[in-house]
């Protein structure tokens, strides 16, 4: 997977950037089944929902 940011934003400008990518990345690495859901305002990542599905064999 690659993530990619726009050209203007650096992590100077958006400190929040790095630690919002991290949350998605850990949320990816540990979830099976599931959403991931971001939440943007003017551009910016404001929330990171992660709904896991957890499924059994009956």
């Amino acid at each position: 997977m690659r993530i990619t940011k726009p050209a203007d934003a650096t992590a100077a400008e958006h400190p929040l950037l790095n630690e919002g990518v991290q949350h998605v990345i850990e949320a990816l690495q540990r979830l099976r089944f599931g959403v991931i859901q971001l939440t943007v305002h003017d551009g910016k990542l404001m929330q990171v929902d992660v709904t896991e599905r957890r499924r059994f064999n009956h």
